[in-house]
């Protein structure tokens, strides 16, 4: 720029919010200095092209008023925190009172070509490298090179496209192309790509460097963006004694770690590692070993009951008591993080902590701190499980009936509302053993089988963990035999056919004596007749195969009288017809 020209005659001041975020380079970092980025994010332009500088705080923050600077010359101070500007040099901005951004160096070419890279090229970025042209020169003409060696052509031949930089990509890069009807090439401007370090090394400290024996320690994962990247994520994670597995809740964004209480058998190796996600670039630091000092405290804590045998609704007692440190002491009872209760002792070294009836949500981890006002003192947790009795079961069918079929297959589900695990559930049939089940969840146990006509009866389960069994009511389940009740069905409608034909002879015969007493007397007299023997009372043991009752008829022409007789007969097996006089069938009798 010419000496009589003022700088502010290229700038053009701007109120903006840049759309695409390209810091500059700087080989180190502090928190404290400003940033300038790019938008476009190049630094080779044609002439009569402009870009738009914007400079922010560390952490890309909006300041509050800016400074500027070209070629080392101060400008006046304005609120404007972005300008466009379209002339060569070297752009330098002040945040707010931080430190000077580092230089961003800007040129403006008349060649037809032109060579673009961004300004910082950072490991594990990937970096687009372009080759912008005039009209007159051809595209398919154009050519990478680096350090004066051709590079291999890609589908876009205007671009060359590095996808994760590192240090094999450091190198002096320029791009070449014909014109029309032309035999000899142009060059573009010549980059110079220096591929950068991300973040260094962390470094792992330890704050308290020695500490003492149940004391907390942090743990911090020291590395530093440079202030190009410093709204890239970093994400930390903590090791001990070279373990696969990271410390505490796992990797973070937060490059400390905190540990509540650190003891002597702790004393081993801890390193970190810092991981730039979307760049793929991760360090580890060198391992430390942190000596831990043992403590003068001795802790002793003590409990009614044992906490062994802590029941719901008992007095839970502790009690703490630490030696070796001068008072006044003040205890506080913790369980996990929450304070519970504080105490203050002066002149006795040991305190209460009571809970006079426990329920199943005091159980955890307890411990007590004693501070003398100028170190505290952290005992070991001590873990509290609360037992539950279990109430009683309950037992039920999988059908929901309590009637079934021979050969059915019934679950029987026993199941406890309440109870600390292990629960024990076990299956009874009128007091006889039948399975046992248990179950660590909520859940219940069951038990199936096949039924039999012989295990109809009372079923019942108990459920314990422990503290005392407790029963359910018993079910009483019975089976229905199919076959049985057919053949009772049949014997029995056998046998009412039966009687009431027996029934129907009976009255024929009373009728027949009746009429005899009334003075009359029929033609046929079976006792006058040696043929038929002395009647006697028929004895059933089985049902004969084909039993007729066959009514004998008899007139008596002087008396209007007709006399019946009913006789038991049994029919031939061989069905023998004989005709009688008015041929009228009659079945052979035998008696």
């Amino acid at each position: 720029m010419p000496a009589s020209v003022s700088p502010w005659v290229v700038f053009t001041l701007l109120w903006l919010t840049p759309r695409v975020v390209t810091p500059v380079r700087r080989q180190y970092e502090t928190a404290t200095e400003s940033v300038i980025s790019l938008n476009p994010p190049w630094t080779a332009f044609f002439q009569g092209e402009t870009v738009t500088l914007t400079c922010y705080r560390y952490g890309f923050k909006l300041p509050q008023k800016t400074k500027w600077y070209w070629n080392g010359e101060a400008l006046r101070e304005t609120k404007v925190h972005a300008v466009k500007v379209s002339t060569s040099g070297k752009y330098r901005c002040q945040a707010d009172d931080l430190h000077l951004s580092i230089s961003v160096h800007l040129h403006f070419y008349k060649g037809p070509l032109v060579l673009r890279a961004p300004p910082d090229v950072f490991e594990g970025e990937p970096v687009t490298l372009r080759c912008h042209t005039e009209e007159s020169i051809a595209q398919k003409t154009l050519t990478f090179y680096k350090n004066n060696a051709i590079l291999k052509p890609s589908d876009q031949r205007s671009e060359l496209l590095i996808l994760h930089a590192n240090q094999r990509d450091n190198g002096e890069y320029h791009c070449r192309g014909k014109k029309e009807w032309h035999l000899l090439s142009t060059s573009s401007n010549s980059i110079s790509i220096q591929v950068q370090e991300l973040f260094p090394r962390p470094v792992l400290r330890a704050r308290p460097s020695q500490p003492v024996d149940g004391s907390p320690v942090t743990l911090i994962c020291q590395t530093q963006l440079p202030a190009q990247r410093s709204n890239v994520q970093l994400q930390f994670c903590f090791f001990k004694n070279f373990q696969a597995q990271a410390l505490g809740s796992g990797c973070s964004s937060s490059s400390e770690l905190h540990i509540p209480a650190i003891w002597t058998e702790d004393s081993m190796s801890y390193w970190c590692t810092a991981e730039a996600m979307d760049a793929q670039v991760k360090k580890g630091s060198l391992a430390i070993k942190i000596p831990v000092q043992r403590a003068s405290a001795d802790f002793q804590i003590h409990s009614v009951p044992a906490l062994t045998s802590v029941f719901e609704g008992q007095l839970l007692l502790f009690n703490c008591s630490v030696k070796g440190v001068p008072g006044p002491i003040r205890f506080s009872w913790y369980k996990g993080d929450k304070l519970n209760k504080e105490t203050k002792t002066p002149k006795s070294s040991e305190a209460e902590f009571k809970i006079s009836a426990v329920s199943s949500s005091d159980a955890g981890d307890y411990y007590c701190e004693a501070n003398n006002g100028r170190r505290s003192f952290v005992s070991k947790a001590v873990p509290v499980t609360i037992k539950v009795p279990v109430s009683q079961p309950v037992l039920t069918l999988s059908t929901g009936k309590t009637q079934a079929l021979e050969g059915d297959l019934v679950t029987l589900h026993c199941r406890s509302q309440r109870g600390s695990p292990h629960i024990r559930y076990e299956f009874y049939y009128e007091d006889v053993f039948l399975e046992i089940n248990s179950t660590l969840s909520g859940g219940g146990a069951s038990f199936s089988f096949s039924m039999t006509t012989e295990r109809s009866g009372n079923y019942y389960c108990t459920a314990d963990n422990g503290l005392g069994p407790q029963r359910s009511e018993a079910v009483w389940i019975s089976v229905i035999d199919t076959t049985k009740n057919r053949s009772v069905t049949v014997a029995a409608g056998i046998a009412g056919g039966l009687l009431i034909v027996a029934g129907a002879a009976a009255g024929v015969l009373f009728y027949r004596w009746f009429s005899r007493k009334a003075g009359g007397k029929p033609d046929f007299d079976d006792s006058r007749d040696p043929s038929y023997p002395e009647p006697q009372e028929p004895t059933y043991y089985n049902v004969p195969a084909c039993i007729e009752l066959q009514p004998v008829y008899s007139n008596d022409p002087k008396e209007e009288v007709i006399y019946t007789e009913v006789r038991r007969t049994q029919q031939n097996c061989n069905h023998a017809v004989q005709k009688t006089e008015n041929q009228t069938p009659r079945c052979q009798m035998a008696e």
